[in-house]
């Protein structure tokens, strides 16, 4: 990671819509990382894995922000900013991102990812409710497109499980929530957001490092798994995270949500190439419709300078 502020690098839009797509590749290849370092020998349980991966993580992140420090940035917190960063870590990492991790160990990863798909929906729906804002006709037609998709997938019968399906909808609400606060938090903190992540995600990873020990006990990992976990945190948190946010600086809200979208199919694609978890026909219609319809309900128009609702990464 770059030295350099990532406030003072500009790239092409060109090279932003690239680096968008990267990122992309990078969150939904994580899916099928995960599943393999689950799997791999005896594995790593996923409140564990999950806890590792985002300590690293927030290590990086803490490594970028002393790297970046301008002298006169204060790292101390008032009691009110340090609750909310704290509730924020608990909520946005401890609980969805450890759902996410349960529900990828116990079904296929295009299930998990097609409820989760269903986040930028939901909080367009709560924020319309908390605002007093009137779904438009795309958005309505987009959440009926999304209700015939998922009907579409699940009718196909393509794995899922009683607990993945818990665990799932537990990390859809989990991130919905946590989308909301993390919005109100960025607002009102007025600091760096790589300071705000590193906070939060410091706070989140031990808290599943804490749960995971407790209830899955000492794990013994061995050295294709650690080095899974090291990817993943290295390279597809912290890194692919400072690239999003430097693409978003070029990209319109349309392009950052018509790009981030297209992982629904991603994963699927890579879970059938490298998980063997094929969709036939039925279900690939089921994703293509879901996809679809979360598309057309994200709030945004040409222009725009909202980057809507973000999905949960792994």
């Amino acid at each position: 990671m770059s030295s350099e502020p990532l406030s003072s690098i500009t790239i092409s839009h060109r090279r932003a819509l690239a680096a968008a797509l990267l990122v992309t590749l990078l969150w939904s290849s994580s899916w099928v990382l995960i599943r393999i370092g689950l799997d791999d020998g005896d594995g790593l349980p996923p409140l564990t894995f999950a806890g590792l991966r985002y300590s690293l993580a927030a290590a990086v992140l803490w490594g970028a922000v002393a790297a970046r420090r301008r002298p006169t940035e204060r790292l101390r917190w008032a009691p009110g900013e340090l609750r909310g960063l704290v509730l924020l870590g608990v909520v946005f990492y401890a609980i969805t991102q450890g759902a996410q991790f349960v529900a990828i160990a116990n079904q296929p990863a295009a299930t998990t990812s097609l409820i989760l798909s269903l986040t930028p929906l939901l909080v367009g729906l709560v924020g319309g409710r908390v605002l007093g804002e009137r779904a438009s006709a795309r958005q309505f037609g987009g959440a009926l497109l999304v209700v015939a998709g998922a009907t579409t997938y699940f009718a196909a019968g393509l794995g899922a499980t009683a607990v993945g399906l818990t665990a799932a909808v537990v990390g859809l609400a989990a991130n919905v929530v946590g989308s909301v606060l993390g919005r109100h938090v960025n607002r009102s903190a007025g600091r760096s957001a790589v300071v705000v992540t590193a906070v939060s995600m410091s706070v989140g990873s031990a808290v599943l490092l804490v749960a995971g020990v407790a209830v899955e006990g000492l794990p013994h990992p061995n050295g294709r798994t650690l080095a899974i976990v090291a990817w993943l945190a290295v390279v597809n948190t912290a890194l692919a995270f400072t690239l999003w946010n430097l693409a978003l600086r070029r990209l319109t809200a349309v392009e950052s949500a018509g790009i981030n979208n297209l992982m629904l199919i991603q994963i699927a694609v890579l879970a059938w190439v490298f998980l063997d978890e094929p969709l036939g026909v039925t279900g690939t219609v089921g994703v293509v419709l879901v996809s679809a319809g979360v598309y057309l309900t994200q709030r945004v128009s040409p222009g725009s300078t909202s980057r809507g609702s973000g999905r949960g990464r792994p």
